[in-house]
């Protein structure tokens, strides 16, 4: 896919523009999120809080084993069950009581329908999300980006390592500035966000690692701190 078409960018929109066409030729579309439906989608954001994609795998897996993958089906679990199910993915208990708040939340609010809640104006459903218990701004933007397809972009800690070291955010950037980056220097579209977000994840994990491997990353060029340091051939 290509950045979709602006009148104009700013000269930072034109610099992310860049690093996502060098992501993308790169890695090739991603084909995010991994899930079979929407409400798997909501699941798996509140289940990968502090945990691996693997281990969130396994516990859906679980979930889905057990044929309670539903809102239906979470709201008949009791939490304790809940929570077996879904150990694997740490933190089980408090995960548990994040689900079933979620669950019972959206029955309150949206009749238990993903679709009525996703008709709701996205900025004031995000509004509405975040004050959900256990739900932050990664869940929320995750659920509403790859569940509802809203233009919100996600960001995690491989987004902020990225572009601390491509010279632009400094490295105790919060949330909501990282976020502000793309949403107020790119088009707002889904798609693209969704699109960007996956492959910062697959740069971070193959090359931007905590300890990178700059020589065969597709940015080198681009980072001001390939040549100061982050180059491991310059590592001791």
């Amino acid at each position: 896919m290509k950045i979709p078409t602006a009148a104009s960018l700013s000269p930072l929109g034109e610099r992310l523009k860049a690093i996502f066409s060098l992501l993308l030729e790169r890695f090739g579309p991603r084909f995010w999120w991994p899930a079979e439906t929407p409400f798997e989608v909501c699941i798996g954001a509140i289940l990968t809080q502090n945990t691996a994609w693997t281990n969130v795998e396994k516990a859906i897996s679980a979930v889905k084993g057990a044929g309670v993958l539903t809102v239906e089906g979470i709201e008949a679990t009791p939490a304790g069950r809940l929570a077996e199910l879904i150990r694997p993915a740490g933190y089980y208990n408090v995960k548990s009581k994040r689900i079933k708040g979620f669950v019972e939340w959206l029955r309150e609010r949206h009749g238990g329908s993903l679709d009525v809640m996703f008709n709701v104006e996205w900025r004031a459903l995000r509004t509405e999300l975040l004050k959900v218990a256990g739900i932050g701004p990664e869940t929320c933007d995750a659920i509403l980006l790859y569940a509802g397809k809203k233009p919100t972009f996600v960001v995690d800690a491989y987004t902020r390592r990225l572009l601390h070291r491509l010279g632009l955010l400094p490295a105790k950037a919060g949330y909501d500035e990282t976020r502000l980056m793309f949403m107020e220097h790119l088009p707002g579209d889904a798609l693209l966000f969704n699109e960007y977000h996956a492959l910062i994840v697959e740069e971070c994990k193959t090359f931007c690692r905590t300890r990178p491997l700059c020589d065969r990353c597709p940015l080198a060029q681009q980072c001001p701190t390939f040549d100061s340091g982050c180059n491991p051939k310059k590592q001791t």
